[in-house]
């Protein structure tokens, strides 16, 4: 009998997982299948029991249950307890249990283009939401140079830096503050959903004062190439596109279920040739 593994979200019919993970499964030759289920916010509670009654080997959780369903599982794993939220569940025995890859996704996609530690690297975030939880916490864990966030909810911004007290080289900016210093950072990181499609000509910030040293880092991933990254490009810029932390965090969540590694780069050409290609 193939073994199940699927995501949950809501809406969750624009979803890519089903595609990079059964692709994975067959090309390593694991006799599974992964599925996308549509799970109501009332009914999530049932829906965790039913990953239990149905065997099923582990799921991925996106938006919105990536908090809720927390108090539904038998046990929350360290990587999921730091960041607040979980985006992996694994049946061990007969418990199930919440992880987290968003942030460890992040930081692998962004090691294969940086030429210094991170240690050494001055950041700028873009954002306060669930995924910047995710990429400040895993970061702040190596203790960078300087890592600041700047968000239009300043509020938001001081409540996610402050959950980090041991880090000490840190500040909340607004955007036009972001802006006049921008030549500070070494990496720029968008975490916010502008420029996501359809509203594909919008940019969080003006780039004009960014170093030519800067790598500029989106996690939209459709369209691939963002305002954002096109303009890093204008200038010469390094960039990291969305499509990076996507396929890392889910070859990670493959890992925990199956003990095996699927090939990133088949993963990633999938998610580009399903978005249109490179140029989408």
């Amino acid at each position: 009998m193939k073994q199940l593994y699927g995501v949950i979200g809501n809406p969750i019919g624009h979803s890519m997982s089903p595609d990079i993970h059964n692709a994975a499964l067959k090309d390593l030759g694991l006799d599974g299948h992964y599925h996308a289920f549509q799970v109501e916010n009332d009914n999530l509670k049932d829906a965790v029991k039913g990953i239990k009654a149905l065997g099923m080997i582990g799921i991925n959780v996106t938006v919105p249950h990536k908090v809720a369903i927390m108090e539904h599982l038998d046990h929350i794993d360290e990587s999921a307890k730091v960041l607040g939220a979980v985006n992996t569940v694994r049946t061990e025995g007969d418990m199930l249990v919440g992880y987290n890859t968003d942030g460890e996704g992040f930081v692998k996609s962004l090691r294969k283009i940086l030429d210094k530690p991170v240690q050494d690297l001055s950041i700028l975030m873009i954002g306060a939401g669930g995924a910047a939880r995710a990429i400040f916490t895993t970061i702040v864990r190596e203790n960078p140079k300087r890592f600041d966030i700047c968000n239009r909810t300043l509020e938001k911004a001081e409540q996610l830096i402050q959950s980090s007290p041991s880090f000490q080289n840190k500040q909340v900016l607004t955007i036009k503050e972001a802006e006049e210093n921008l030549e500070r950072y070494d990496v720029i990181i968008h975490t916010t959903s502008i420029g996501m499609y359809p509203d594909i000509d919008a940019v969080p910030i003006s780039l004009q004062r960014a170093a030519n040293r800067a790598i500029v880092c989106d996690i939209v991933y459709n369209p691939i190439r963002t305002a954002l990254l096109k303009q890093a490009e204008q200038k010469g810029l390094r960039t990291l596109d969305g499509v990076g932390m996507f396929v890392e965090q889910a070859a990670l969540s493959f890992q925990l279920w199956t003990g095996q590694e699927p090939d990133i780069d088949k993963m990633r050409a999938i998610v580009e040739a399903k978005l249109g290609g490179k140029e989408c």
